[in-house]
């Protein structure tokens, strides 16, 4: 596969339920929008969303329904009596893994709020590399149901039963899922339409192209003796074009090598 295919949070005691940009407010109980993108996040850590999501113009897109983002309690589907979610690994070692039985139990309850072909994926540092050709894809589908592991992982089990995507955001380890998840929903919301508001933003940033940005500019003209380059203030619409392409030449050769590769490989098949 390459590419991904395409509980309500309580009210905390308020009587009435008004919009927000306050980051919590937004996961208070709303109605289910048709036909808007929508994000479920199945997590040990509920009250961790909307987090930063909830804030600039991913928070304000929520707020104004462009998407959606429901919080899904994995501790409401845990055993007995303390709700246990997970158990010792099968052969041994450090650390728990969490029970295939409880987190199907909350798959199933969230894929029956969301339209079946959204993805499954688990946020793992196994997975495949979350990139801007993945966001983009995402952002064409319906939405995308996230799991947020926690200890020493999820139960494989699970995984191979719901075919399950596995994404990764590097090599490196994270206590849990949902800051890999939030990165993941920001990356993917800001290209829907109408939340950037400016389309042009999106076409002309990093990876867009199979290239990294090129450096940016703004007023004053002259900064501790520091001066914007010459052809950015000439005009010249074709010029400035060319400078910067030949920028984001330039900074993708030295700094990522791997994408510079493809993007030349890319280019001699053309």
């Amino acid at each position: 596969m390459d590419e991904p295919k395409t509980p309500t949070a309580k009210s905390h005691g308020r009587k009435t339920i008004r919009p927000s940009l306050k980051p919590r407010e937004l996961m208070d109980p709303h109605p289910e929008l048709v036909h808007v993108w929508k994000a479920q996040v199945i997590t040990l850590l509920p009250e961790a969303f909307p987090g930063i999501l909830g804030h600039s113009l991913t928070g304000r897109a929520l707020k104004d329904g462009l998407w959606q983002l429901e919080t899904v309690a994995l501790r409401q589907f845990g055993e007995g009596k303390h709700r246990n979610v997970d158990d010792t690994p099968a052969g041994g070692g450090a650390g728990m893994v969490l029970r295939p039985d409880v987190m199907a139990a909350a798959i199933d309850d969230a894929r029956a709020r969301i339209a079946p072909v959204a993805p499954l994926i688990y946020l793992s540092p196994r997975g495949r590399p979350l990139n801007q050709k993945m966001a983009k894809s995402l952002a064409t589908g319906p939405g995308m149901t996230l799991i947020c592991g926690r200890f020493e992982g999820l139960d494989q089990r699970v995984i191979d039963h719901y075919n399950i995507f596995e994404v990764s955001l590097g090599d490196f380890v994270l206590t849990g899922g949902e800051i890999a998840a939030q990165a993941m929903i920001d990356a993917t919301v800001r290209l829907l339409p109408g939340v950037l508001g400016n389309e042009a933003s999106t076409e002309e940033e990093s990876f867009s192209d199979g290239l990294l940005e090129h450096p940016q500019y703004t007023r004053p003209a002259e900064w501790r003796g520091l001066e914007i380059p010459p052809v950015l203030m000439s005009g010249h619409h074709g010029e400035i074009a060319k400078w910067r392409q030949a920028q984001s030449e330039e900074l993708t050769q030295k700094r990522r090598p791997d994408l510079w590769s493809a993007y030349s490989a890319r280019n001699k098949a053309d």
